[in-house]
């Protein structure tokens, strides 16, 4: 039925599915560890996870209900715990207090506090006081039940089935979702009873690479471009220009490499190659980092230290990472080679390493580890190491099976932008809300790419983003989908109307595609109208005369002067443009404010470019994205002005006694050092500041602790 989907995880290990196209990994290419799939041990079936287009993963759902009945396929349940926000609502209304005062206890525990205690500073913070006795309890009750199960729910997408009736196995009940069957047992529980689960999983970028693929397909067929016809197996592999744009981190948009803390490991590690993709999937995650792992590989990677192994069997399980324990499977392979381990013991072990931070349980590998490495001659400071990056695992390490799975999906989303750079932007754009960028800056990075980008018109647009050619080459045309306020059913309405007969004016408009009030003035916010109204101003004259048809008679149709109104100005223009589209194609906002700025002694993005490194230096920027990997020692802030980005990294001290700042403010100011390592940089805050009385009412929204 034309749904991309691409399996992950130890189904990839399988040849088996491979051939049934589950898989698009080869085993035979990726040396992957057959016992990760199945083992004589496990005495189970295996796991098989695939994902589908996030879009089209409930035509997958029920098409499992339709073949094998609700009588025998359920989805498994997932149990909900209490965190700090949950356990302050329930707890907030049972002693009485008001709505309004449980949601301010809740706001003062931001997105980035949330695994913590409630303490009696956050209760300060909300403007209670905290020495109240009902605070007290509240304050007491709240962290007691933190961790507590709340509720069950649907697992995102576990899956069993069974060959007889479900009901007499487990117990089942109905979801609350329509057509949904749900077990009441959560998903370890099932593995514990050896029933076979499939995730059926949903995934933003296969939606956005069907997307593109069908948007070049069409343009081609359409326009004779010169590529040929487009699918996955059409790709060429190892593309040189696609790895050079990936070297330079120029990953805006592209699969698993777009975040903060990948794009900084893309010129350190280089990527040249499939594997190298494989590597730098798995590298930037917290069982590597704490584990301590990435910096030896680098080290290694770059000439910088030597590549030593304690034993030629060491060496074949290691060879390809350079000496270091990247993925889980090497983990596994090490305790077979070196201490001895069984394949099934093995495999137990890697049970215990994602377990052990919940349950413990580690304490006797540790004794097997250590005595079967120091029997077959290992030394104890190796046997330590590997202990320790076993831990590390524990903090979520990835297994190369899931990071061969989505390299190629890196590399594929990353050809597209590099060659098609137009179809991809239009593809995400149509896929939202996924990744980590908005339209306004996913836009921003195409037209940097040299695509042209045209705006939102009633005569020319579509739904969705679309591809229109100019000047020789695919332009983006952006769709009706961003004009916020405009019904999906307007939208049809007007582009059927539109196939019928181009539109003479914004009555003929209205009247043949019977919109309504809302719609049309929504058009007009959205700048739509330019070229049957004129600006803004015009086109809301213009929308505000359109009378509604009587009953009796066809539309009236009036012969007006317009009266000549002012045109918005580039301001105006500008804020309308970020409140009514959520981007813009004029100027950046920071362009319309860079005197005043400069009158504050702030440096833009490429000012701050030039400073020698370990300079003090002062500079502003909007907000994109605000992150606390790991255990939260740091806050790493993305930044954006007209001229580029700038990436801070705020230290945990200083992130709190300024928190009100960090997260409030739209425009935010710093004075910081400048920090460069190989070719990253990095702006070591000192001090913030928030300009956000500059944005007037300029509407914009970042990621925030995703």
């Amino acid at each position: 039925q034309g749904i991309l989907c691409q399996g992950r995880g130890s189904a990839a290990n399988s040849a088996v599915c491979y051939c049934l196209g589950i898989t698009e990994v080869d085993p035979a290419r990726m040396d992957l560890l057959f016992e990760r799939f199945v083992s004589r041990e496990r005495n189970e079936p295996p796991d098989i996870d695939v994902d589908f287009e996030h879009e089209r993963r409930e035509e997958v759902i029920q098409y499992i209900y339709e073949k094998y009945g609700r009588q025998r396929a359920a989805l498994t349940a997932t149990l909900i715990t209490y965190r700090v926000r949950s356990a302050l609502r329930d707890v907030g209304k049972a002693l009485g207090f008001s709505l309004v005062q449980v949601e301010a206890l809740v706001s003062a525990v931001t997105a980035w506090r949330r695994h913590g205690d409630l303490t009696a500073e956050h209760l300060a913070e909300a403007g209670f006081d905290p020495c109240n006795p009902r605070l007290l309890r509240l304050l007491l009750l709240v962290n007691q039940i933190r961790g507590f199960p709340r509720h069950l729910s649907q697992h995102v997408g576990g899956f069993v089935i069974a060959q007889g009736r479900l009901d007499e196995l487990v117990p089942i009940e109905n979801a609350a979702m329509p057509e949904r069957t749900v077990i009441q047992w959560e998903k370890d529980d099932l593995e514990s009873l050896g029933l076979l689960k499939i995730d059926v999983l949903g995934l933003g970028m296969l939606s956005a690479i069907r997307r593109a693929l069908d948007l070049l397909n069409h343009y081609r067929a359409l326009y004779r471009a010169p590529w040929p016809a487009l699918d996955l197996q059409a790709i060429p592999p190892e593309d040189p220009a696609t790895y050079a744009m990936i070297q330079q981190a120029d990953t805006i948009g592209v699969f698993q490499i777009e975040s903060r803390a990948q794009m900084s490991m893309l010129p350190r590690l280089r990527p040249k190659n499939f594997y190298d993709l494989v590597i730098e999937v798995a590298i930037v995650r917290p069982g590597p980092i704490q584990g301590d792992m990435v910096h030896p590989y680098l080290r290694r990677r770059q000439g910088k230290e030597a590549v030593d192994y304690p034993s030629e069997a060491v060496r074949e399980v290691l060879a390809r990472t350079l000496g270091v324990p990247i993925f889980q499977e090497q983990v596994i392979k090490l305790a077979m080679v070196a201490a001895g381990f069984s394949p099934g013991e093995a495999d137990r072990l890697r049970r215990a390493m994602a377990a052990w931070r919940r349950r413990g349980g580690l304490e006797p590998y540790r004794e097997k580890l250590m005595r079967g490495m120091t029997e077959r001659g290992y030394d104890s400071g190796f046997a330590e190491r590997i202990y320790r990056q076993i831990l590390g695992f524990g903090e979520y390490g990835f297994p190369e099976s899931h990071a061969a799975s989505f390299a190629l999906l890196v590399y594929v989303s990353a050809w597209l932008k590099r060659h098609h750079p137009a179809a991809f932007c239009a593809a995400l754009i149509n896929s939202q809300p996924m990744g980590f960028y908005q339209p306004a800056q996913l836009v921003r990075d195409a037209r940097e790419h040299g695509v042209a980008v045209l705006p939102v018109d009633v005569r020319h647009s579509h739904w969705d983003c679309n591809l229109e050619p100019l000047n020789g080459a695919p332009a983006l045309r952006l769709g009706l989908r961003l004009v916020t306020g405009l019904s999906r059913g307007g939208g049809e309405r007007l582009l059927t109307a539109r196939a019928r007969a181009a539109f003479r004016d914004v009555q003929d408009l209205a009247r043949r595609a019977a919109l309504d009030r809302r719609d049309l003035q929504s058009l007009a916010a959205g700048d739509t109208l330019l070229h049957l109204a004129g600006h803004r101003h015009q086109a809301a004259w213009e929308v505000a005369g359109v009378e509604p048809p009587l009953p009796l008679f066809d539309q009236p149709s009036f012969d007006e002067t317009s009266p000549e109104l002012q045109a918005p100005s580039e301001g105006q223009a500008l804020l309308t443009d970020y409140a009514h589209l959520g981007l813009s194609l004029r100027k950046h906002p920071l362009a319309l404010l860079r005197r005043q700025l400069g009158q504050r002694r702030l440096l833009s993005a490429a000012q701050v470019g030039r400073c020698a490194a370990g300079k003090r230096v002062r500079a502003a920027g909007l907000v994109l994205i605000r992150q606390r990997p790991g255990q939260g020692k740091a806050v790493f802030v993305t930044l954006e002005d007209e001229t580029g980005t700038l990436n801070l990294l705020i230290w945990a001290d200083l992130a709190e006694r300024q928190r009100k700042v960090l997260l409030g403010a739209g425009l935010l100011g710093v004075e910081a050092e400048v920090q460069r390592v190989d070719g990253v940089q990095h702006l070591i805050c000192r001090y913030l500041e928030d300009h956000s009385d500059l944005l007037g009412g300029l509407d914009l929204r970042s990621r925030d602790f995703h």
